[in-house]
């Protein structure tokens, strides 16, 4: 039956009327959303890496960005950003994390160190040494007892995947971390939410074996100097090395309750346990 032409007009108005409203819906939408993460304490920081992403793939980042919200709005009245460890169950899944392990190749230490200058020494000298020559670098470094280090691996393997809160002067910034091999790389958790498997890293620790026959095993740490100064890395590394050492039965209880778990996490149980070392 033919369509009269009141109603083909009717049906073309609204039709019009559908789309505009869709657009003025979307356009809404994205500036509130954007609106929300610009509140974000940290948003200044991580600007430009996000203003990247809404000019290449503006739906993508409106979607990330309303996951973003949606995960923090029921706690907008607390001290602390909330963090909803549902979300982690992505990240759990290492080929959906930080970076494939397959595709992760270990550092050499002759890539940044002249091996065979040690080689004659013993432990406790090339400590000396790897102190005195990351003395005046704006780097990170540690020499770790090789029984501690098998521990440390141990769990990084275990627990790939963890969260650290890191003391600001707005409270606390989560960055989560992701172990592949012998590095750790960590990143914002704010960077990951937005970015996902493309978020930047703000401090990579490499930890180097090829002494490891002299009882020792050597680590290096490079952050983003926009991200983190050098106090701020440090706290990350004492952080990672407490979890991950196994010598407190307490935080290897939240690696496993992180990992295994997500869903019964409190991410308050982090700081609770950052603030006590404080008051030790």
């Amino acid at each position: 039956m033919a369509v009269g032409f009141k109603q083909l007009v009717s049906t073309l108005k609204y039709s019009k009327y559908n789309l505009f409203r869709n657009i003025m819906t979307t356009t809404s939408k994205y500036e509130k959303a954007l609106e929300n993460l610009q509140k974000n304490p940290y948003y200044e920081k991580y600007a430009d890496r996000i203003a990247k992403l809404q000019n290449t793939s503006p739906e993508e980042f409106l979607k990330r960005v309303e996951e973003t919200v949606k995960n923090n709005e029921m706690e907008k009245k607390k001290k602390f950003a909330a963090v909803d460890t549902r979300q982690f169950s992505s990240v759990l899944n290492p080929k959906q994390a930080l970076k494939e392990e397959n595709t992760t190749e270990d550092k050499k230490l002759s890539d940044i160190f002249k091996v065979e200058l040690v080689a004659d020494k013993d432990a406790e000298e090339v400590q000396a040494i790897w102190e005195e020559y990351h003395k005046n670098k704006e780097v990170i470094s540690a020499t770790i007892p090789q029984d501690v280090y098998k521990k440390i691996q141990l769990n990084m393997k275990q627990f790939p995947t963890f969260l650290f809160p890191l003391p600001r002067s707005q409270g606390y910034e989560f960055i989560m971390c992701q172990s592949y091999g012998h590095a750790v790389h960590f990143t914002p958790l704010l960077a990951f939410q937005v970015h996902k498997e493309n978020a930047p890293e703000c401090l990579t620790m490499v930890h180097y074996t090829e002494l490891i026959e002299k009882g020792i095993v050597l680590m290096r740490g490079e952050y983003d100097k926009n991200v983190l100064n050098g106090k701020e890395a440090q706290c990350l590394a004492n952080e990672f090395q407490m979890y991950y050492s196994g010598k407190d039965q307490k935080k290897t209880n939240l690696l496993e309750t992180f990992t295994k778990s997500p869903e019964t996490f409190k991410h308050m149980d982090l700081i609770t346990e950052l603030e006590n070392i404080k008051l030790v």
